[in-house]
């Protein structure tokens, strides 16, 4: 019979998450920029954090990125806690900011050589990471450039070579498509997949577009610190019901009130519109016209958005009024 060391320690359960967040907050003043968030993305998953300005979403990342410790709470990345394993944290991720941070007075090379003279790389192995990265992310050719005179879409690329240099096991995008043309997103998120695909790369994304979060594998959709709803895109648009109708006419609000009374059915008015979700819009709108003459001046039906969502379950616009989307 096999005896056992009394002593010896069972081995650790291996770590399936690759980020943990557990009832997250962190205050500015008075201000509560997170109010109890948690939540856990697997390894080599696109996860999304959706949400308009103030949503938390930004603070979120900081913390994550270790630019500042939250004010209560647990958050851990590959297992390693961000309050006792700082250092372990930051071998482990790469950070893309949305704002720039590569020198504009260097080259694209010299940018990549200084990143990774900070991670403690030098001679042959300096320069094969340096390469494998440009080469990547088409960038061979530009190495001698100037980075300052880069395109948006090179720059960024440029940004992704710096965080992705020492391998990291979570890379961490802060609005990765700002300033970016329709081509250099759609290459951006090419090159994002391959990550998830090829390496296992954990992605975590900050993002305030509808069709960028389309593109993630998860999302939490965030709205004044809280978490709303955690899904795929398409189980979160599930949610929803059925198709969207939306109807034009002079008297919505009054509308709206005889559409509750006679069909039982909630109404919303946005922005002079009456939204009605419901299964079989299709059908329902014969009725609806039939039932009001003359009232309804026009009636679209559609699938359900993300942005279907934002407002099912917080009853406004995701765009405050007066911004630009």
């Amino acid at each position: 019979m096999e005896l056992k060391n009394p002593q010896s320690k069972p081995a650790a359960a291996p770590v399936t998450a690759a980020v943990e967040v557990s009832a997250l907050r962190h205050r500015y003043g008075t201000r509560e920029a997170l109010k109890g968030v948690s939540f856990e993305v697997p390894r080599g998953e696109i996860f999304g954090l959706l949400g308009p300005n103030g949503s938390g979403k930004t603070t979120l990342f900081r913390i994550l990125s270790t630019s500042f410790p939250p004010s209560e709470g647990k958050a851990s990345i590959a297992g390693h806690s961000l309050a006792a394993e700082l250092a372990a944290v930051r071998r482990r991720i790469g950070v893309v900011f949305q704002s720039p941070s590569i020198d504009p007075k260097l080259t694209v090379g010299e940018n990549l050589t200084h990143q990774a003279l900070l991670y403690g790389y030098s001679g042959a192995e300096l320069r094969r990471r340096c390469e494998k990265l440009m080469g990547h992310l088409g960038l061979s050719d530009r190495s001698g450039e100037m980075a300052g005179k880069l395109s948006g879409g090179l720059k960024r690329r440029v940004e992704l070579a710096k965080g992705l240099l020492h391998d990291p096991e979570v890379l961490l995008l802060d609005e990765p498509s700002t300033g970016l043309d329709p081509g250099a997103r759609r290459d951006l998120w090419r090159y994002v997949r391959d990550l998830r695909d090829q390496s296992r790369v954990t992605v975590l994304v900050t993002t305030h577009l509808m069709e960028e979060a389309e593109l993630c594998d998860r999302l939490a959709i965030l709205d004044h610190g809280e978490i709303l709803r955690m899904g795929t895109p398409a189980e979160l648009k599930r949610e929803i019901g059925g198709d969207l109708l939306v109807l034009r006419t002079s008297e919505s609000s009054l509308l709206a009130e005889k559409i509750r009374e006679r069909f039982k059915l909630e109404c919303r008015v946005m922005d002079g519109e009456l939204q009605i979700e419901h299964p079989e819009a299709a059908r329902f709108v014969t009725q609806l016209v039939e039932a009001f003459p003359g009232v309804i001046e026009s009636v679209t039906f559609r699938k359900p958005t993300l942005e279907d969502v934002f407002v099912h379950h917080t009853g406004h616009r995701f765009w405050s009024e007066g911004e630009e989307k």
